[in-house]
C-alpha cells in the first residue's frame, strides 16, 4: 500500500517482493526490530503468517517447507537471541541443500559497530553456514536485495540465505519499482556427456545408481524410474533421501547412511560403476568416506550435480557432469537402453538383501513394553502412499528408516545434519502445506522435548499432526556410544520425563499412552480421527537400543 506521496515503507516493499516471488507462508517469532514487515503482512492476505513458540521451530518449519515445495522457506526472527535460536534451521538447510531465506531484524544502521542492543555481525555469525549473508543498506535497494536472496537460495546447490534488515531501512520510505519474479538458470548435460555416460554404463558389470540431493520434482522422479526400469538397474538412496524412488519397486535396494545394511555396504564396495545423481556423497552416505573412498574411489564414479563447486570438491570422478537432477533425469530416461544388460542377477541379489534387511527381526530377548519394529511394520502396511513422515535424530530413527517403505517424493522430512527436535516443527509445516494428507511425526523422548511447545502452534493453526513419542527414558544414541567406548560407565544420558499425555492434553491435543504392541493400531486410529493434533506415547524397552542390539 502506497502512502499519499506514492512512497512505501521498507516493510511494504519487502513484503511486496515476497508476494511477487510466490511466497504464500512465512514462519516467525515477532520482534520489534521488524515491526514494519509485520504491519505490511497484515495487509497482504495472500501470505499466511505462522507464529511459532521458538525461533528454532520457525526456521525448521521454513526448512521443511523448502523440502516439500522446492521454493525457499521464509523465516523472520528478531535480532540477537532470535537469530541465535534460528541458527538451528539454517544449519539444517545448509547440510540438506534446502532453499531457505532467514530475514533478521537488525539494529539501526547508525548504531552498528557500537555494541548496540542485541547487535550481532551476521556475516561473522552465519558466514560459514549460509550460502550468503546480505545486509540491506537502503530502503531503495530492497527489491534488488530480495531478488538476489531468492536467486542465491535456489541456484546451483540450493541452500539458506540470511538477510539482515536494519530498523531504519524498514521504517524508511522510498518510491521504487518492484523487481520481477526471480528466474533461475539450470545446468544441463551436454550431448557428449550423455554419450560417454552410456558407454561407461554399457561396459559395467556391477553398476549402482545412487539418488540424492535436492531439486527433485515428481516428474524427475518418474523419469529416473523410467531410466532404471529400462536398464534393469539397482538404485539406492543417499542418507535420508529414501522418498526419491518407490521403495516397493524391485529395483530399490536400500538407503546409504546411518544404520546402513552391512550387505548393501559390501555391494557398494564391490560395485564397478557408481552413477550418483544429485548426492554429494557426504560422510553419512559414504560411511565416513569408506564405501566411496576420497579422493579417488575404487569404483568408476559418474558424479552428477547441479553445483560445479561440488564436483571435484571431495571426489575425483571418472566423469563429472554439471547438471540439475530434473533435466538430467529426463535426459537419462531418453537414452537408448542397454541391450540385455549383464547385471540382472546383481540387481536381483541387491533387492533380495534389501527385502531381508527391511523385515523387522525378532527382538533378542523378551521385550518390556512396545516392540517398535511391529509399530513401524504396521505403519508401513497401513499409511496411505502420500503420507508424510517427519523425524529428528536419535536411535529410534534406525527403525523408521529401515522398516518404512517410502512410496512418493516429498514424503520424508528428516534432517541429514542429525538435528534433534526437527520432527514436530517439520510435521506442522507439512500439515499446513498439505492439510488433506496424513502427517506423522516420530520422535524419541529426548528429541520431542526440544520443541514440545510447538503443540501450541499446531493447535492454534489447526495442524492435526500425529506425534508418536518413543519413550525409553534416555538419550539412546549417546548411551549406545558410551556402552561401546566406556562399557558400564553411563553418564548424563538418563532422562526424567514429564507425563507426556498430560502435557499434550494441557495444550488441547488428543493424547494417550500405549504400553503393548497390540494396542497401537486402535490408538493410532483414535488419534487419526481426533480432528486435532494428537500424541501417542510408546513405552519401549530401554535395553533394546537398536533393532538388533541389546544393552546388557
Amino acid at each position: 500500500m502506497e502512502n499519499a506521496q506514492g512512497t512505501r515503507t521498507g516493510g511494504q516493499i519487502l513484503v511486496a517482493a515476497l508476494a511477487r516471488n510466490g511466497v504464500d507462508t512465512v514462519y516467525c517469532v515477532p520482534g520489534e526490530s521488524y515491526l514494519p514487515v509485520l504491519d505490511a503482512l497484515r495487509e497482504q492476505p495472500a501470505i499466511r503468517t505462522i507464529v511459532t513458540r521458538h525461533e528454532g521451530a520457525a526456521s525448521n518449519m521454513a526448512d521443511a517447507f523448502g523440502k516439500l515445495s522446492g521454493r525457499p522457506g521464509i523465516c523472520f526472527v528478531t535480532r540477537g537471541p532470535g537469530a541465535s535460536h534460528a541458527a538451528n534451521g539454517v544449519h539444517t538447510a545448509a547440510e540438506d541443500s534446502t532453499p531457505m531465506i532467514l530475514f533478521i531484524g537488525q539494529a539501526d544502521s547508525a548504531f552498528l559497530g557500537r555494541g548496540a542492543f542485541q547487535e550481532v555481525d551476521y556475516r561473522l555469525m552465519f558466514g560459514d553456514m549460509a550460502k550468503a549473508v546480505l545486509e540491506a543498506d537502503s530502503t531503495q535497494r530492497l527489491p534488488e536485495l530480495v531478488s538476489r536472496a531468492f536467486s542465491l537460495a535456489l541456484s546451483g546447490r540450493p541452500g539458506p540465505v540470511v538477510v539482515a534488515l536494519p530498523e531504519d531501512v524498514l521504517f524508511g520510505d522510498a518510491r521504487v519499482a518492484d523487481a520481477p519474479p526471480v528466474r533461475v538458470a539450470r545446468a544441463a548435460p551436454a550431448a557428449e556427456d550423455l554419450a560417454e555416460l552410456r558407454v561407461r554404463l554399457a561396459a559395467a558389470r556391477r553398476p549402482l545408481v545412487i539418488a540424492g540431493g535436492t531439486g527433485w520434482t515428481p516428474e524427475a522422479c518418474a523419469a529416473l524410474r523410467r531410466f532404471v526400469l529400462a536398464n534393469d538397474l539397482p538404485v539406492a538412496a543417499s542418507f535420508r533421501r529414501q522418498d526419491l524412488f518407490d521403495n516397493r519397486d524391485v529395483h530399490y535396494v536400500g538407503q546409504l547412511g546411518l544404520g546402513v545394511s552391512p550387505k548393501l555396504a559390501d555391494h557398494v564396495r564391490n560395485a564397478d560403476l557408481l552413477l550418483v545423481l544429485g548426492a554429494r556423497l557426504g560422510e553419512a552416505t559414504s560411511s565416513g568416506y569408506t564405501l566411496v573412498e576420497s579422493p579417488t574411489p575404487r569404483q568408476t564414479l559418474i558424479h552428477i550435480h547441479a553445483d560445479p563447486d561440488e564436483l571435484g570438491r571431495t571426489y575425483q570422478a571418472a566423469q563429472p557432469i554439471n547438471a540439475g537432477v530434473a533435466c538430467m533425469a529426463q535426459a537419462l530416461a531418453a537414452l537408448e537402453p542397454i541391450t540385455a544388460p549383464p547385471w540382472r542377477e546383481w540387481t536381483q541379489a541387491l533387492r533380495a538383501d534389501y527385502q531381508a534387511h527391511s523385515k523387522p527381526p525378532t527382538p533378542t530377548g523378551a521385550i518390556d513394553g512396545v516392540d517398535f519394529g511391529q509399530v513401524m511394520a504396521w505403519l508401513d502396511d497401513t499409511l496411505p502412499d502420500d503420507a508424510i513422515l517427519a523425524n529428528g535424530a536419535g536411535n529410534y530413527t534406525v527403525w523408521v528408516h529401515r522398516f518404512f517403505r517410502y512410496r512418493q517424493p516429498a514424503t520424508e522430512l528428516a534432517p541429514t545434519n542429525g538435528a534433534m527436535g526437527y520432527g514436530l516443527p517439520a510435521a506442522i509445516a507439512a500439515k499446513l502445506h498439505h492439510p488433506d494428507r496424513t502427517v506423522v511425526c516420530l520422535a524419541g523422548d529426548g528429541c520431542f522435548m526440544m520443541y514440545p511447545q510447538e503443540l501450541a502452534t499446531a493447535l492454534q493453526y489447526g495442524a492435526a499432526v500425529i506425534t508418536i513419542v518413543v519413550n525409553n527414558g534416555m538419550l539412546g544414541t549417546i548411551r549406545m556410544h558410551q556402552e561401546r567406548e566406556y562399557p558400564g560407565r553411563p553418564i548424563a544420558t538418563d532422562l526424567a520425563n514429564p507425563d507426556f499425555v498430560a502435557l499434550a492434553r494441557a495444550f488441547g491435543a488428543h493424547a494417550e499412552q500405549v504400553c503393548r504392541s497390540e494396542d497401537f493400531p486402535a490408538a493410532f486410529e483414535r488419534a487419526r480421527t481426533a480432528g486435532v493434533a494428537a500424541l501417542i506415547e510408546l513405552r519401549v524397552d530401554p535395553r533394546q537400543i537398536t533393532p538388533q542390539a541389546r544393552l546388557g
